[in-house]
C-alpha cells in the first residue's frame, strides 16, 4: 500500500501528544547515556513505541474488551509516568540481549534508572517483572528484521559502493532524521512502512548533506530501482520528511528577524 501525504492515521487518545514525546526523548536520552549501537536503539525504540505502546490499552482494556490473555500488574495498575519510563528502559535491554554479544546488565540499567527517573527507585527485581510484563503486552514479539534503521543501513552501504557521493552521506545525519520523525506524532506513522521509509531517509540526507552542484547521481531513478518504489511515492515522503526536519516557517521567521535587526 503507498503512502501519501494524508495517509497519517488520527491521532489517538493514548498516550497523547506530550506523554508520548516525553517517552520517547526518555528513551533517546537513555540511549545516548549507554552509548547504545543504532541497531539496538532503534530496535528498542521500535518495540516500544511501535509495540508495547499501541498494544498496552487493549491489554489493559481501556478499548472494550481485552485483546487476548489479560495483563494485570502493579506496574500497569495504576499507569505511571515513571512506570513506562521503566519500560522503555526494559525495551533497550531486551533490544540489547538481541544484539549484542555481552548485553546490557540489569545493574548497569537500575543505576541509571536511578539518575534519570525522577519519581521512583526500581529495583532489579523490578526490572524482571517489568520484562515480562512488556513482553506479555506485545505477545512476544520481539522479531526486529523489518526496522527502518536495517534497511536503510543496506541502503547506505550499497550507495558508496557505486557512487563517490556516498562519501557525503554521514549515517549521524541520516539517525538524526529518524530520531526528529519518531519525536513528532505526526511523522511517527511513517515507520509503519519501513522500506519506504528508509528510502526517502536517503534521499533526504542526500538533499541536506551533498552539495547542490554535485547532484549529477540519479539518487530518485536509483531508489526506485533499487526498492521498486515509485518516485512519486518518495518523493512525498521525502517533503514531509524535509518539512519537519529543517521546518521552513521556523527559518523564514528567524530570517526576518534577523532582517530587522
Amino acid at each position: 500500500m503507498k503512502m501519501v501525504e494524508g495517509d497519517a492515521p488520527a491521532a489517538s487518545a493514548w498516550p497523547g501528544s506530550s506523554r508520548r514525546r516525553h517517552l520517547l526523548q526518555f528513551l533517546l536520552h537513555a540511549s545516548h547515556r549507554l552509548d547504545l549501537r543504532p541497531i539496538v536503539k532503534y530496535s528498542a525504540l521500535s518495540f516500544f513505541d511501535g509495540r508495547f505502546l499501541p498494544a498496552l490499552p487493549r491489554k489493559m482494556g481501556f478499548c472494550g474488551a481485552r485483546s487476548g490473555r489479560a495483563v494485570r500488574s502493579w506496574l500497569i495498575e495504576p499507569l505511571r509516568d515513571s512506570n513506562l519510563e521503566l519500560f522503555a528502559l526494559v525495551a533497550v535491554w531486551i533490544a540489547s540481549k538481541i544484539h549484542e554479544v555481552r548485553p546490557l546488565s540489569v545493574k548497569s540499567l537500575k543505576a541509571l534508572s536511578d539518575r534519570i527517573i525522577a519519581d521512583q527507585h526500581f529495583t532489579c527485581r523490578d526490572f524482571a517483572d517489568a520484562e515480562l510484563v512488556f513482553m506479555e503486552v506485545v505477545d512476544y514479539n520481539v522479531g526486529c528484521s523489518n526496522i527502518t534503521f536495517i534497511y536503510l543501513e543496506e541502503l547506505l552501504i550499497q550507495f558508496r559502493e557505486i557512487s563517490k557521493l556516498g562519501d557525503l552521506l554521514s549515517m549521524d545525519v541520516c539517525m538524526e532524521i529518524l530520531d526528529v520523525l519518531y519525536e513528532t506524532e505526526d511523522t511517527s506513522w511513517l515507520f509503519d512502512s519501513p522500506c519506504p521509509l528508509a528510502a526517502s531517509t536517503l534521499v533526504s540526507a542526500y538533499v541536506m548533506s551533498v552539495p547542490k552542484q554535485t547532484w549529477e547521481f540519479p539518487i530518485l531513478p536509483w531508489v526506485r530501482f533499487t526498492t521498486s518504489y515509485a518516485e512519486e511515492e518518495i518523493m512525498k515522503i521525502v517533503l514531509r520528511i524535509l518539512m519537519h526536519v529543517l521546518k521552513p516557517d521556523e527559518i523564514k521567521e528567524k530570517n526576518k528577524r534577523e532582517f530587522s535587526i
